[in-house]
């Protein structure tokens, strides 16, 4: 293991030792892993599996009728991509995953879609297992242990003082792509289950506990939460595992609503509807994210960026340009002129300029706002699942989920000319653009507004996150979709040319 400073100490489910429980679900993990959403090692071959923690939080039935709910956090090694030659073995890493898995010995038929495979020998043979939270019985079952706040084996069942969380509530298994799973409870909560494991509180809890505090009404508070159980002796942080929270439906979603937006533009050049309107929201929606920030500001300590903090910043958003650059030939182009925002960056330091940081949403984009009858709901405080835990729990400048949320109006602007079904236009690639600018410069004046400064008057500290941000855009879209690449490539040629 990479790291086994938080190891549980808890036996796992009565009758399976960790042993025989994973010699039995190995290789029922190595398929079907891979093919996970959230499954962050895709391409790196699986080398082993442990278990760190295992909880029947069901017990299966005497006949195998009756399904069981098994929780586990496996930790899976990988080898690490690069090739090394010797006789020195390759390098290894190992992330940490929740599972909650189903067991059962007759698969109802509309399960079927949820089967994870037949253990042949060990505690689980004769009994099939799948993805228990798309069985209604069991991830209702889930929704009941956060109702009844303790302990059961290695887990700790958790509820906000004067929350209530209703019973009964009939559970949909959400199918939006996302690093994690979502659980819907009729139309009064919903489950995040956090799949790739860091030690300590997940930021989407702890953000939100901290703005439900100061009376923000503008994300959604948390009403219960599972974590694992500190072993004893053991002085740090539990584990987040599970948040719920209030559900709010007929919410429309801000990427969603910003592509129709966009499309009524390129659809009919004549109609400015679709720039108007959405102009207004998103000068709400900047006045929310700045009270967002406000909040945050007051709940949680903060940070002053000096000279060292800030070469450092600017040194780490370098080496990911180099690093994307070597990646994406197509960047190697523009990575003169982008390095000249993160030497500008890393200048103010040296003229003396300090800068405040606090602690911020992390992972800004239209997709994770909520535009409900009370207005804008800004949503998923857990930051890019990407980087480390500790990282994503530092105070930062809060212009970068600024940078972040103008990223995102490009982006909205680029696919939707990139992706419209109607004949060419000369023009559209004009109007998507102009409708990007315009949303941008609104954000900005919103949060201006409600804000204690206007983050367009920090320009380098606005430009070095913006191209930090699109020279992430190039690697993933390089990765995942490359016939997204010239949305962030674009950005990257604009900003490249930006005067210093």
């Amino acid at each position: 293991m990479s790291d086994t400073s938080w190891t549980l100490h808890v036996p796992a489910a009565p009758h399976l030792s960790a042993g025989t429980t994973m010699n039995a679900l190995a290789p029922l993990l190595h398929d079907w892993l891979p093919r996970q959403r959230w499954f962050a090692g895709k391409g790196h071959r699986i080398t082993g599996f442990s278990l760190r923690s295992g909880t029947e939080l069901l017990p299966v039935g005497g006949t195998g009728r009756t399904p069981g709910l098994l929780h586990l956090l496996v930790e899976v090694e990988q080898a690490a991509a690069a090739q090394h030659s010797g006789d020195r073995p390759p390098p290894r890493h190992s992330d940490c995953y929740q599972l909650l898995l189903g067991l059962t010995g007759v698969l109802a038929p509309h399960l079927a879609h949820a089967r994870i495979g037949r253990p042949e020998s060990g505690p689980l043979e004769g009994l099939t297992v799948y993805e228990a939270m798309h069985d209604p019985r069991l991830a209702g079952l889930l929704l009941e242990r956060l109702r009844a706040p303790g302990s059961l084996g290695g887990l700790r069942f958790r509820r906000s003082a004067g929350s209530a969380v209703p019973a009964g509530l009939t559970p949909r298994f959400s199918t939006a792509e996302q690093s994690n799973t979502s659980i819907v409870y009729g139309d009064s909560c919903i489950l995040k289950l956090f799949r790739r494991i860091s030690p300590g509180r997940n930021p989407d809890l702890e953000l939100t506990l901290a703005l439900a505090r100061q009376g923000c009404s503008r994300v959604p508070a948390p009403t219960a939460w599972f974590e694992t159980v500190r072993p004893r002796g053991d002085r740090g942080e539990p584990t987040t595992l599970g948040v719920l929270q209030h559900y709010l439906p007929g919410a429309l979603d801000g990427w969603d609503w910003g592509l129709a937006a966009v499309d009524t533009v390129l659809g009919d050049r004549r109609d400015r509807s679709g720039d108007e309107a959405f102009t207004a929201e998103s000068f709400l929606l900047g006045r929310a994210t700045a009270e967002v920030h406000s909040a945050l500001a007051r709940a949680l300590p903060g940070a002053v960026l000096h000279r060292p903090q800030l070469e450092a910043l600017a040194a780490g958003m370098a080496e990911r340009l180099d690093a994307a650059a070597a990646a994406v030939p197509a960047l190697v182009h523009h990575r003169a002129g982008l390095r000249t925002a993160f030497a500008d960056l890393a200048d103010l330091g040296r003229r003396g300029r300090a800068v405040t940081a606090q602690r911020i949403h992390g992972d800004l984009h239209l997709g994770q706002t909520l535009r409900t009858e009370d207005g804008w709901k800004l949503i998923d405080f857990e930051g890019e699942p990407a980087r480390p835990l500790a990282e994503r729990r530092m105070p930062q400048p809060a212009v970068r989920d600024v940078a972040a949320m103008l990223r995102s109006f490009d982006y909205a602007a680029r696919w939707s000319e990139m992706t419209a079904e109607r004949p060419p236009d000369p023009g559209a690639c004009a109007r998507a653009a102009r409708w990007a600018e315009v949303n941008r410069a609104a954000f900005c004046a919103g949060y201006a507004e409600a804000g204690d400064h206007d983050p367009r008057d920090e320009h380098v500290l606005m430009r070095a996150f913006e191209t930090d941000k699109a020279v992430y855009e190039v690697l993933y879209e390089a990765r995942n979709r490359p016939s997204w690449l010239p949305i962030p490539l674009a950005a990257c040629a604009r900003l490249a040319a930006a005067r210093r």
